[in-house]
């Protein structure tokens, strides 16, 4: 009986990119690229070297321009796989790292760009606000400013300019995304006003919005819902093993999405029993590791956490084997409510969950905001709502009898 072939076959690159072919294989294994997906991976790489032979250029001459003609060719020949810029990742990644001008040069940047770079040092260093919201502050910091004739020159700027952009951004968008403009806004103008770009504190100008919006009561998932969930995660295998590690600790203790995502190997203290979290600001705590928590995480990165130097904890199954990202820990709960049949929900309402349990078992809610980390009882306070029989004590009766 022959011995069957194996559908991995060997790719023999030549040309200008041959001399970088052992680095890029290594990049593909350490990255955790499967032998299928690295001969793929290669094949592209004999596609660019062909392609580059041709027009008699070297890897030195490889430039952004010529990686997007190299693309639309390999679209105009038919091919359907590896014609984005992202699919090349892998292989941009070597080729630059061998010398390969593959960075676009920096473009003269404008006074508005130097301005908001300004504000977003501020906001990270200063303020300490995670990536997310300090983008979402130079967003409308960034409308606030080429909606305004005066530009990146705020020398003029009066309460008449910033009371016509609230206006004019009331007008086009809903109640809560106007109010967050405001809270931008006065954020940006007090910015301008500490650095010295504007006289005047203009900062109370930006006055609130009023606007109806549903107020809706903290949702958390019940226990049986909780323990479906956890159910779903086939801990026979390695995303299984993951899964079930992340959802526990979001039921737990608490933590936000991208505090899990955020969890490195140096943050667990196994002889302590403790656990670092990175919290939003820039705070960083140290909460008990429950044993049944420890145990998912140990078990994970003995049997299912992949042979990589990442000092995330939790890392994708597929390659590249980078960290997971507030996304992916979202994803992870809402696949898993598709599987225990429930309706999907994010990742906070499991935070939420913890809180309502917490309420329902009597602890204060001080003592809650503790658990949470909310930095302001103003945070925690929603969570009084949800306990109807203390609310029930404090209620008016109401009135009977007839009326003249």
């Amino acid at each position: 009986m022959t011995k069957p072939k194996s559908k991995v076959i060997t790719v023999h690159v030549t040309g200008p990119l041959a001399p970088y072919a052992q680095q890029f294989r290594s990049l593909l294994t350490q990255r955790g690229y499967t032998p299928l997906t690295r001969v793929s991976q290669l094949q592209v790489m004999v596609h660019l070297s062909k392609w580059l032979r041709a027009g008699e250029l070297d890897a030195g001459d490889l430039t952004p321009a010529r990686v997007d003609k190299y693309l639309a060719q390999r679209r105009t020949d038919g091919y359907s796989s590896f014609c984005s810029r992202a699919s090349l990742t892998q292989l941009l990644d070597v080729l630059a790292g061998c010398g390969a001008p593959l960075v676009e040069p920096a473009l003269p940047e404008s006074e508005i760009d130097v301005l908001l770079a300004g504000y977003a040092r501020f906001l990270r260093e200063e303020r300490g606000l995670a990536a997310s919201t300090t983008a979402a502050y130079l967003l409308r910091a960034r409308r606030f400013v080429t909606g305004d004739d005066h530009g990146a020159d705020l020398g003029q700027l009066h309460t008449g300019d910033v009371t016509r952009a609230v206006l004019r951004e009331a007008g086009t968008v809903s109640a809560g995304s106007a109010q967050f403009f405001v809270v931008a806004l006065r954020s940006f103008l007090r910015y301008c006003y500490l650095s010295g770009l504007i006289g005047t504190d203009l900062s109370a100008a930006s006055l609130p919005v009023t606007g109806r919006r549903r107020s809706v009561l903290p949702q958390g998932i019940s226990a049986g819902d909780a323990r479906a969930l956890l159910r779903s995660c086939d801990r026979r295998t390695a995303m299984g093993r993951r899964d079930y590690a992340v959802i526990l600790i979001l039921l737990r203790l608490g933590l936000r999405a991208c505090e899990v995502a955020a969890l490195q190997l140096q943050d667990i203290d196994w002889r302590s029993g403790q656990i670092t979290v990175h919290g939003k600001g820039q705070r960083v705590d140290q909460l008990p590791l429950p044993a049944e928590v420890g145990e998912a995480i140990a078990a994970y990165l003995r049997h299912a956490r992949p042979c990589t130097d990442r000092r995330e904890v939790f890392l994708r199954v597929t390659a590249p084997r980078i960290g997971l990202g507030r996304g992916g820990v979202s994803l992870i709960v809402r696949r898993a409510c598709v599987r225990a049949g429930l309706a999907p929900c994010g990742s906070h309402r499991l935070r939420h969950a913890l809180a309502c349990d917490m309420v329902r078992a009597g602890v204060p809610l001080h003592e809650i905001g503790q658990v949470l980390r909310h930095r302001d009882g103003t945070s925690t306070s929603i969570y009084a709502r949800v306990d109807v029989d203390q609310l029930r004590t404090v209620a008016r009766p109401w009135p009977v009898g007839a009326t003249q």
